[in-house]
């Protein structure tokens, strides 16, 4: 009562140092910004955040379409979540917005409340056309693009609700159950699922968007099946572009440590296929799909709408989940790499911010983009100033530039989604490493990798998680058990079967079970250690019983030989001289076992009555049970016991 009492007192004290304290941890940009230094820390922010925002601004139009929303929605949401992640980020060189895997999530969730909802699919060959002056609030009939918009916003609304939740609670070691495995294969499978998605761009064709298990496959059948009403125009134009941009994004991955920034490709590609749509018409001409109107200016705040957070409470999940493990993981990565600390709940709490207040003004959810991360750390940025920056190069678009985008061509979009999905598909070139190296995580990889392509995202996501830990309990169901050797004039003991010219003690068998004992290994531990003793108690002394059962019985067999015929003496004898194997009392080579308990981290109460029964077993054939090397839970658990 006094320890909770005192704790209470000191969290709840309200003074000048502790609400400064408060507001310093909750928004980290009070504390590093009366100390950035303009002369050595400005340079390197401005052209960070000016080539991170001219990557941006094609990536931002381009996941829009993969998240079924209008183009200006994607540049709303990479404008907003930056300028919040300065303020409250600890990371410095974590890029913020649109993901790609987070953007195939909102785009299957909003597809299926649409079609849910009655919707027409009648754009599924081109983007949601046209920004709806109608709003979301209820002031006027709400068109299909509309819709589409608020159930993603809504979305975004319960995934920063989530995030924030779990920073709030400490719960950021929830992100260590996401091995590096595990999240590479669920990449790699929503990279093959949003290649897929995006090929009916490249083609020009207009085919449903599929849902739900099988979806991939059926996405390919459906592509085979109307081939030959391939659009010749997009399908070229996508090819064009592939010809130039995956060529030079190479070379910039090639020769990044030479070049002081990469060349901007994507957008130079962009600008100029923009304008050879617009001046060849091939809107009209070769009916080809286009971006349409983008508005300028920003649109007045809305409320999420309540009655879809029943619906999306189970689709936020998983985005929320893979969302924080991206910024997280990431945030820690380039933290170690330039020595300096990352708070992972204070991250959360952050990614959550940059999800539920831009929900108020059209945007979806968002999270730290691996690419424009890489863009940025490489490019010398100092601190999150850089953020801002890349916020100003949107507004730019925002306000003036955006129309000009009306006749930029889908299959433009579709290509630089592909492309730049390349560092998801070259983890195949990783697995026979992996292999190498982990037989079980290569099987983890391919299960989420697989599942995520096959099933659906989120459920290979789930998959993935489940299987990594079942991969975890076999490990430490079936563990390495080994019996002991003493190198020569040491005091040093180690595995027999992997060392040579180790010496054993004389009638000692030293044992060691390398995992800790619970009820999931019981069976396993009495199996391997009879196994590796070669003396398996219960049957000796079962054996030893039956050996003297049959003495007492043969003497009182042979007593009663005299009192019936003195001929029977001589066979009686016979038998006597010549015993049975059962008859005879097995031998044992060793007179104590040592149990080296080094490599249990615990041993709950069926591992306690498994130690019992063995020390009781063991006693009964007259070989007595030693313990070594317990740690001190270990030892308060056998007193206890």
């Amino acid at each position: 009562k006094d320890l909770i009492l005192r704790k209470a007192r000191e969290a709840c004290t309200c003074n000048h140092q502790t609400i400064t304290t408060f507001f310093c941890r909750l928004f980290p940009v009070l504390d590093w910004l009366p100390h950035y230094n303009i002369k050595t820390q400005l340079l390197g922010d401005v052209i960070s955040g000016l080539l991170v925002g001219i990557v941006a601004i094609p990536q931002s139009i381009s996941y829009s379409l993969l998240a079924n929303q209008d183009p200006i929605y994607g540049i709303y949401t990479n404008f907003f979540c930056n300028i919040i992640y300065v303020a409250m980020a600890t990371s410095r060189h974590n890029s913020v917005g649109s993901f790609g895997v987070l953007c195939l999530m909102i785009g299957q969730s909003v597809n299926r409340h649409l079609q849910l909802a009655g919707y027409s699919d009648h754009s599924t060959g081109s983007p949601l056309l046209g920004n709806s002056s109608s709003s979301s609030n209820g002031t006027g009939a709400c068109d299909r693009s509309c819709y589409a918009i608020t159930v993603a916003l809504s979305l975004s609304f319960l995934v920063g609700l989530y995030q924030i939740l779990l920073g709030v609670l400490q719960l950021g070691f929830v992100a260590v159950y996401l091995s590096e495995p595990l999240l590479s294969g669920f990449v790699t499978g929503s990279s093959l699922t949003i290649i897929t998605s995006q090929m009916k761009y490249l083609l020009g064709l207009k085919i449903p968007r599929h849902e739900g298990v099988g979806s991939f496959i059926l996405t390919w059948v459906d592509l085979f099946r109307y081939i030959q009403n391939t659009n010749i125009c997009d399908l070229v134009t996508s090819l064009v572009a592939l010809a130039i941009i995956v060529p030079v994004k190479e070379i910039n991955d090639r020769y990044k440590e030479k070049m002081k920034a990469p060349f901007p490709i994507e957008l130079l590609v962009v600008i100029v296929a923009t304008v050879i749509s617009y001046y060849f018409n091939f809107e009209e001409r070769y009916k080809s799909a286009v971006c349409g109107d983008i508005p300028t200016g920003f649109r007045k705040p809305t409320l999420p709408d309540i009655n879809l957070f029943s619906s999306l409470a189970v689709d936020a999940l998983p985005i929320a989940v893979i969302g924080f493990a991206m910024t997280v993981s990431l945030a820690e990565i380039f933290g170690k790499k330039h020595g300096y600390t990352v708070r992972a709940n204070q991250e959360m709490i952050a990614i959550g911010m940059c999800n539920l207040i831009p929900s108020f003004f059209y945007c979806f959810a968002s999270s730290a983009a691996l690419t424009k991360t890489l863009l940025k750390e490489s490019t010398g940025t100092q601190t999150q100033v850089s953020g801002l920056v890349t916020s100003l190069v949107l507004l730019l678009v925002l306000l003036w530039i955006a129309p000009l985008f009306y006749s930029l061509q889908t299959s433009i979009l579709g290509v630089v989604t592909i492309v730049n999905l390349r560092g998801g598909l070259r983890k195949f070139h990783d697995t026979p490493r992996m292999w190498q190296l982990s037989k079980l995580d290569t099987v983890v990889w391919w299960t989420t990798m697989l599942s995520s392509t096959l099933v659906t995202t989120e459920v290979g996501l789930l998959v993935g998680v489940c299987f990594a830990l079942l991969c975890i309990i076999f490990r430490t169901q079936r563990p390495r058990a080994t019996l002991l050797g003493k190198v020569s004039n040491t005091e040093i003991y180690e595995d027999q079967a992997t060392y040579k010219q180790l010496s054993s003690i004389a009638n000692i068998k030293i044992f060691r079970f390398e995992s800790s004992l619970y009820y999931a290994n019981k069976d396993y531990f009495k199996t391997v250690l009879y196994q590796k003793t070669g003396v398996n108690p219960v049957l000796l002394a079962s054996r030893q019983r039956r050996v003297e059962t049959q003495g007492n019985a043969d003497t009182g067999n042979s007593k009663s030989f005299f009192g019936v015929r003195f001929g029977c003496l001589k066979p009686a004898k016979r038998r006597a001289e010549k015993p049975s194997v059962d008859a005879c009392p097995p031998s044992i080579d060793m007179h104590t076992l040592i149990l080296d308990c080094g490599a249990m981290q615990f041993v709950d109460t069926v591992g306690l009555s498994v130690l019992k029964e063995t020390h009781r077993d063991y006693k009964e054939v007259g070989i007595q049970v030693l313990l070594a090397n317990c740690n001190p839970s270990i030892r308060h658990r056998l007193r206890e016991g």
